[in-house]
């Protein structure tokens, strides 16, 4: 296996199978968002070259482009702080959905509405798409957007692995260096529903973006290993704006929408740590083949050994 001049590794698939970067448009400036304050030390004197020159016209130039939801950036702000714990965390949270299932506000609606309508362009054009999985027919992986470097990868490494690391440490959440992330839609002449299933993941995020619709709602069984007739599922509400964060193990599905369309962000975070043992999807060590971008997530040994000495 060949490395960059950095030693990153090589991330390999197996035979068996929002961000701080934000681009102000307006101003053709690409700049990062940690916090207001770092913000305003960062650019306030570039924007006021460039005319944002108002105090006013910068307040309004930072509701536009925060385009996450508070209460997630205060979970993250708290995962960050040296007091940071798993109960101080879950004490921050709406609720526990289910077992190790958990609810919150992950983006501004309308930045939803601005993502949807992003993906309806491109859902449009005469670009080639891939499809986002074997089980969902309507929908667009996010790579072939180019969103991976400015939006997906730092959503997974700055916002959710400070929440992962407390929350899913006993199954990789600590050590999310890979990502597949894609949109799925639900249509009433299209794809309605979701079967009960598990991802190639050690941690999914799945947000609901919009549009309106009803019905459909996930639900949650118990892990891969335990049988369903010995399972008894639990509904768990999906509200718009709300990201739903669960081991990828965890068994669940989607219900049929009733009416109108429904499109949800997937993050598919993984961590080769784990995975390198145990292939999760044929539960054996797995064969590797080397593959584009993040593959599926697997990392050989030399690959492994370079990251944990950086």
């Amino acid at each position: 296996m060949q490395h960059d001049k950095d030693s990153k590794a090589t991330f390999y698939t197996c035979s068996c199978f929002s961000t701080d970067n934000v681009f102000l448009e307006e101003f053709k400036l690409h700049v990062r968002f940690l916090s207001e304050h770092q913000f305003r030390s960062d650019y306030q004197a570039v924007l006021r070259n460039l005319g944002c020159s108002t105090d006013t016209e910068f307040k309004d130039l930072l509701k536009k482009e925060s385009y996450m939801a508070p209460e997630f950036k205060q979970m993250v702000d708290y995962c960050r702080s040296d007091e940071a714990s798993k109960e101080g965390l879950l004490s921050l949270m709406q609720t526990e959905a289910a077992g190790r299932v958990f609810r919150f506000p992950v983006f501004k609606k309308i930045f939803c509405d601005e993502l949807i309508e992003e993906m309806e362009h491109f859902e449009q054009s005469r670009s080639p798409k891939g499809r986002p999985n074997t089980m969902n027919n309507y929908g667009i992986l996010l790579n072939e957007l180019g969103f991976d470097e400015g939006f997906i990868i730092p959503l997974r490494e700055q916002y959710l692995q400070p929440l992962t690391s407390l929350l899913y440490h006993d199954c990789g959440g600590c050590y999310l260096d890979s990502h597949k992330a894609f949109m799925v839609k639900y249509d009433m002449h299209e794809d309605l529903d979701l079967s009960y299933h598990y991802d190639n993941a050690e941690v999914t995020l799945n947000v609901s973006l919009g549009k309106e619709f009803t019905e459909g709602n996930l639900y949650f069984g118990d892990m891969r290993q335990v049988p369903l007739s010995e399972t008894a599922c639990t509904e768990v509400e999906h509200k718009v704006t709300e990201g739903i964060l669960h081991r990828g193990q965890h068994m669940h599905g989607a219900l049929p929408i009733s009416s109108g369309q429904r499109w949800n962000l997937i993050v598919w975070m993984r961590a080769s740590q784990e995975r390198n043992k145990l292939c999760p999807m044929c539960n054996k060590r797995p064969t590797l083949v080397e593959g584009e971008g993040f593959a599926d997530g697997f990392t050989s040994d030399i690959g492994m050994s370079l990251l944990q000495n950086v």
